[in-house]
């Protein structure tokens, strides 16, 4: 025993050096020879829980949506039950059951549920609200039986919707938004749900014969902490997964849903003061169009005209302490529909394809974004039948002449096979043009094209998933290293989750369009979760444990060694009341600084700066805790302390919420981040701090105020926004933003409060349905 403790250090040394060269050697080649040996040790072939099914009737009896289930043609619907618990366990019925009727005219999808429970939990009335925020009940519908992209429409018992595109199987996208129906009443002992889904809706290809579709119904009962499902589905997977759905086999074939085009018009209005510039007040008023045109029921045309993109949204500010570029999702409509189609391809931190990018420009003579109107685009997504998928994107913007940039075209190219269950192989191509001639401008690219193959793997019960990828970058430079490739593989079982990833991103490699915040780099990650769930007295409290030993290695090619390091062991104990415990037991972190870095982002003259080629290793220590959410009262404490370059960094995020249930939510947030460097650093406490109203007066009329206070950015911020849904998918905004100074610059003659810009904007939009 002494002699293997002696060593251990020995071996690690000696394998540190094995991986270090199984990295850099030949990457394309060890990257597939990594995947494929990890497929070949780990089995996914195992036993899935038994698949139900039922025939679905038609009704030739009218279904009026009011949620009261009185009308004659539920009652010779026979019923789906019982309902299997997912959560707290996975082995047994719902306590609380669900007794569900499913039927169709040709027109709709008709389903009915009746929820039994006495008590909600309902975190406000408005459309679209957070996952595990409120009960409901929903369903998930795969028409194409692929496993991986589907639909979720969910009901609150206060009759609230809530829909959501699915892809890879189990990731849903909130801000898709479209037309469905939908109702429910509340008793003493339950609440009983009415849903109407059109098929106009629903991206589907009619075919002769009988027809089958994978289905489920699902609850989340908040207030007893019991997850449950039709279909079973293992309590190690999430209730979106649309891998375990049970099948649905229509008794005559689904109808045509005939032509279904929607046009989409808005106008809007702007009023505009800038303290900051001294320029007199602008008014805007802008109009534009979008429209979905049907061309198949499994392929749909979007086009937008002069579209107003992100103009209504509240905005969140938060404290960067990164030396990256931060990540920010996409909101706008126009590119949500069959989004994975374009944007799913790599990783997230070596993306080909973002669509934010779109519409913000780098102007790289003054190192900023700024927008640039788009004229008009199109977009071509969906199935051309089971096995295919083809996604075609086009967008012009126009030139912006005050910063001389010119007007660019993009287009987008995506297409999918489906190979095995749940697999499939992708192509893609970017290409950005500029009208610009390459030899009259040294600081702007004529074209920047990306092309790109896929393999995403995935085990036919979920149990495994995994990518392999390359992407070839294309600029008149014709540079060495334009490349980007990688792999990763998942593993889920109910005991272990195994998660690994490596990168290999060429020194030269430009995606205009993507999201790449560092190239150079050869970057490996990995770790595994051990689950364990605890019996007899502990296990009345405590529903799981977990321990996570992770790793995440960067190697900078240009730079020639490891520039950064991290590896820690992290836990969670998730207790049955709905709270949670994290943290990490261990954490270490190393920084190799490949340019002068200030690790407040301050640089303000008379301090130091850390020199390029510096190189730190630090410790630290992390805590969080989440109360109960299900309680009216709760709150989340997360704290670091520790190491932090050449000094000490203590973070505090906190957050505290009350539900005035169901007309909304109060928060109120603190975080704050206490920088210390040695003498003639700089030092920083951050503080970002602000209180969120969120008031639903009814089903269609909403109120979010932010108030926030962030010294880093020497900002009070005031975000308010007032929402009229007057009918489904139709809506009127107005939205107030007011921005000040929040601490005194003397040497700027900036006053506390001191007054930076203004606007109210006004926006009105309608679906039509032709």
């Amino acid at each position: 025993m002494s002699i293997t403790l002696k060593l251990f250090p020995c071996y690690i040394c000696f394998y540190y050096k094995k991986i270090k060269r199984f990295i850099l050697s030949k990457p394309p080649v060890k990257i597939f020879a990594l995947l494929f040996f990890i497929f070949a040790i780990f089995k996914t072939n195992g036993q899935s829980p038994k698949t139900p099914e039922f025939i679905l009737s038609k009704t030739s009896l009218p279904i009026v949506v009011d949620g009261l289930l009185n009308d004659e043609a539920w009652k010779s619907v026979p019923e789906l039950s019982p309902f299997n618990q997912n959560f707290p366990n996975d082995t047994g019925f719902a306590q609380h059951p669900t007794r569900v009727k499913i039927t169709h005219n040709d027109e709709y999808l008709f389903i009915s549920a009746i929820c039994y429970q006495e008590k909600y939990v309902v975190r406000s009335l408005r459309r679209d609200f957070e996952n595990s925020s409120t009960d409901i009940f929903f369903v998930l519908i795969d028409p194409f039986k692929d496993k991986l992209n589907g639909y979720y429409f969910a009901v609150s018992p206060y009759g609230v919707q809530k829909e959501q595109l699915i892809y890879n199987g189990d990731e849903a996208n909130i801000n898709w938004d479209n037309k469905w129906l939908s109702n429910a009443s509340r008793y003493q002992d339950r609440y009983e749900i009415e849903m109407a889904i059109p098929f106009k809706t629903l991206r589907y290809k009619t075919m002769k014969g009988i027809n089958t579709w994978n289905i489920n119904f699902c609850r989340n009962n908040n207030i007893d902490n019991e997850k449950s499902s039709w279909s079973v589905i293992p309590r190690n997977f999430r209730l979106l997964d649309i891998a375990f759905n049970g099948i649905m086999k229509w008794e005559k074939p689904p109808p045509n849903p005939g032509p279904n085009i929607s046009l989409i018009p808005y106008v809007g209005t702007a009023i505009n003061k800038n303290h900051l510039t001294g320029t007199p007040t602008k008014t805007n008023l802008n109009a534009g169009l979008d429209a979905k045109i049907g061309i198949t029921p499994s392929m749909n045309l979007d086009i937008t005209i002069n579209p107003d993109f992100s103009q209504v949204e509240v905005d969140r500010q938060i404290t960067d302490l990164s030396r990256f570029e931060l990540f920010f999702p996409e909101r706008r409509q126009f590119f949500l529909e069959n989004s994975d189609l374009f944007g799913e391809y790599g990783k997230q931190t070596a993306n080909p394809f973002f669509s934010r990018r779109i519409g913000i420009y780098n102007n790289p003579r003054t190192a900023t974004n700024v927008q640039v109107p788009i004229i008009a685009g199109a977009r071509i997504s969906g199935r051309l039948n089971d096995k295919w998928r083809l996604g075609f994107m086009n967008m012009q913007t126009a030139p912006r002449i005050t910063d001389s940039l010119p007007g660019i075209n993009y287009m987008i190219a995506s297409v999918q096979k489906k190979v095995g269950v749940r697999s499939n192989i992708a192509f893609l191509l970017v290409n950005k043009e500029s009208s610009i001639n390459e030899k009259s401008s040294k600081n702007l690219l004529q074209f920047n094209r990306v092309a790109g193959v896929e393999f995403n793997y995935g085990a036919a019960n979920a149990s495994a998933t995994g990518k392999i990828f390359y992407h070839q970058g294309f600029t008149p430079r014709h540079l060495k290293e334009e490349n980007s490739m990688g792999a990763s593989f998942d593993l889920l079982r109910k005991r272990i989750l195994f998660k690994s990833n490596i990168l290999n991103i060429g020194r030269n490699f430009l995606a205009e369009v993507g999201y790449v915040p560092r190239k150079g780099i050869v970057r490996n990650n990995a770790n595994i979760s051990f689950i364990f769930f605890p019996k007899g007295k502990s296990g009345k409290t405590i529903n799981s444990f977990r321990i996570t030993p992770d790793y995440d290695l960067f190697y900078g090619k240009a730079d020639k060694r490891f520039t950064d390091w991290d590896a820690g062991l992290f836990f969670t104990v998730l207790f049955q009341n709905n709270a949670t415990l994290t943290g990490s037991l261990l954490r270490w972190d190393y920084t190799y600084l490949f340019r002068d870095f200030d690790p407040t982002n301050k640089y303000e003259a008379g301090y130091k700066i850390i020199p390029r080629g510096s190189s730190f290793t630090y410790f630290s220590n992390r805590l969080g805790f989440q109360s109960n959410f299900t309680k009216k009262l709760n709150y989340a404490i997360n704290a670091k302390i520790g190491n932090y370059f050449n000094g000490n960094i203590i973070s505090l995020q906190n957050n505290i919420s009350y539900r005035w249930q169901p007309y909304g939510q109060f928060s109120f947030e603190v975080n704050y981040n206490r920088i210390r460097l040695p003498l003639g650093f700089n030092k920083a406490d951050f503080w970002l701090v602000g209180p969120k109203l969120d008031l639903t007066f009814s089903k269609t009329v909403f109120l979010t105020t932010y108030l926030q206070y962030n010294n880093q950015n020497n900002n009070i911020n005031i975000n308010s926004r007032f929402q009229w849904r007057f009918k489904p998918a139709s809506d009127f905004f107005l939205v107030y933003t007011d921005n000040y100074y929040a601490q005194d610059d003397p040497q700027n003659a900036i006053q506390f409060f001191g007054k930076k810009n203004r606007a109210i904007v006004a926006k009105f939009t309608y679906w039509f349905n032709l």
